[in-house]
């Protein structure tokens, strides 16, 4: 089987394997895009994006999606409690330490633009531009129950189609908008062959860190997180449906951005698809990054 990408492990700071999918030119001039999952999902989400960037005839670009550990093809790590945002920003910067990336656009699913925000924070030269899918500065607690009924409780499917049903009938009311081809796709980033079977692709300890969450304390401010992106073009993409990243949230986070544009993709939720019209949005978002760099 050919691929489109390089695989690329890094050694993360305690030892641990990491991976990355490793799209397009290892140089050119170029902005590189840099690919951060939602909180159990992995490089996979972003296979048809990154394939779109790094081929584009206009302008080919290198893509990195990566795997955080206890993800993917990344080890999982053997104490749960490092499955934490901290520890994941750190493994980021340690693979765009050894690949040489100094500065990129970041496209950030959930989790992913949570670890955006903080590593802009953290490193604000490495941040270009900012997309953030279906996330912001206020998280919705009823995102947060539904995440947490779900992640390391799902049954195993005999086969990828199989794997579509369990997925569309846990969601297919949030995403009414989806086919078979979509639903087919979501269950290859939650799944994957291993000995002629089915397994997840997420350490499901995965679970212990939202198990210990306190839903009735209050939520961190993330909004001065945000506002330090307000150097930088941001693309917020919502699912029309999405319980995680509220219509009032995104207004607000318009009001306090001058430079932020957003893509509501009707008939989907937490978190859409990236693909269609959205990549266009993104390519747009790059575009923006690129001329005032």
């Amino acid at each position: 089987m050919s691929y489109s990408y390089r695989d690329l492990f890094v050694s993360a700071s305690d030892g641990l394997r990491l991976y990355a999918r490793d799209y397009g030119p290892l140089d050119g001039g170029a902005l590189p895009v840099v690919c951060l999952p939602g909180l159990a999902r992995n490089s996979e989400d972003f296979h048809t994006l990154a394939e779109a960037l790094s081929t584009d005839a206009a302008r080919q670009r290198r893509v990195l999606a990566l795997d955080y550990r206890g993800r993917g093809r990344s080890d999982w790590d053997p104490d749960w409690k490092h499955y934490d945002i901290g520890t994941e920003l750190n493994d980021v910067l340690q693979i765009l330490g050894v690949v040489g990336i100094e500065s990129a656009v970041f496209v950030g699913t959930s989790r992913g633009g949570l670890i955006t925000m903080a590593l802009n924070a953290t490193r604000p030269t490495l941040v270009a531009g900012a997309v953030l899918n279906d996330v912001g500065p206020v998280i919705e607690t009823k995102g947060l129950i539904r995440i947490r009924n779900y992640v390391g409780k799902l049954p195993t499917p005999r086969t990828m189609q199989e794997g579509a049903r369990i997925l569309k009938e846990l969601s297919g009311d949030q995403f009414p908008a989806f086919g078979l081809e979509q639903w087919e796709s979501m269950a290859r980033g939650t799944w994957h062959e291993r000995d002629s079977s089915l397994t997840l692709s997420y350490d499901p300890n995965l679970m212990n860190p939202l198990q210990a969450l306190d839903l009735e304390a209050p939520m961190p401010d993330l909004w001065p997180l945000f506002e330090g992106l307000r150097p930088i073009p941001v693309l917020v993409i919502r699912g029309e449906n999405s319980d995680l990243l509220s219509a009032q949230t995104l207004d607000e986070m318009g009001k306090r951005h001058p430079n932020l544009t957003a893509h509501i993709v009707s008939g989907q939720a937490h978190a859409p698809l990236l693909e269609g019209p959205v990549i266009q949005s993104i390519k747009d978002l790059i575009a923006r990054a690129e001329s005032s760099a």
